[in-house]
């Protein structure tokens, strides 16, 4: 398995730990990183220039000069890989590590000639431990239902920052730019639903639930998008209805 694995980063000097990457890539030589830094102006990109000192051969490293969001600098990781063309899948994960780097890679596995879409859930059972604040949980859970009902697909959980795709699936989700700086996760559903249609979209993805998710707060977006976040969603599914 070629996993190439992007991750975004903007101002996350205080909660990047070099040796969690480090010692991730000592176990997994297949795969590779590529962190997008999106116009960070604290230490991030200084962290990241010696963290690719250290694995050279699997360590990417894209500055943007000008902080573009999250779907951009996602968009930028994903279309370098597959532009390299020497991976065989490729995810996008918080740099925060709220999924960490094991479990993305475990799910990165389920990817088959069958299964070509897969994305982490962070549905609570009894049996993994999901611990999210409270307010953030449920302004969540208020956001996927009305999602999913927009998208007319049974998703628990389109916003967890954690989505493995095979390469072909790539320029049908990723070419375009994207309409919302934070909800491109939403469109990235319906470009495919819209291409392949809702019964094959479903017969190739595959939600999984994560065994582990920390949320570690400080979240970049801002408290003032849950004002406007409504205005994205309508004028992504005009876009896409």
């Amino acid at each position: 398995m070629k996993l190439g694995i992007v991750i975004p980063c903007f101002n996350e000097s205080k909660k990047l730990n070099p040796l969690v990457f480090q010692h991730f890539l000592d176990r997994h030589q297949k795969v590779q990183l590529c962190f997008v830094n999106d116009g960070s102006t604290d230490t991030t990109y200084n962290i990241l220039e010696d963290l690719k000192l250290s694995h050279p051969k699997h360590i990417h490293l894209i500055h943007l000069d000008q902080n573009s969001g999250k779907a951009t600098a996602v968009q930028t990781g994903i279309l370098f890989f597959c532009n390299q063309n020497e991976c065989d899948r490729v995810a996008f994960l918080d740099g925060d590590l709220s999924t960490s780097l094991e479990e993305c890679y475990e799910l990165a596995t389920h990817l088959n000639t069958e299964t070509k879409f897969v994305f982490a859930s962070r549905i609570k059972k009894i049996d993994n431990q999901i611990n999210r604040q409270w307010h953030r949980f449920i302004i969540g859970r208020i956001l996927a239902t009305f999602i999913s009902k927009l998208l007319q697909l049974p998703i628990y959980d389109t916003q967890c920052g954690c989505k493995i795709f095979s390469l072909e699936l790539i320029t049908i989700a990723f070419e375009k730019p994207f309409i919302s700086r934070w909800l491109f996760d939403v469109e990235v559903f319906f470009r495919l639903k819209n291409h392949f249609g809702s019964e094959q979209l479903i017969q190739f993805s595959k939600e999984i639930a994560l065994k582990n998710w920390e949320d570690k707060g400080d979240s970049k977006i801002p408290w003032s998008y849950g004002l406007t976040v409504w205005g994205d969603l309508i004028k992504i599914y005009n876009q896409y209805k």
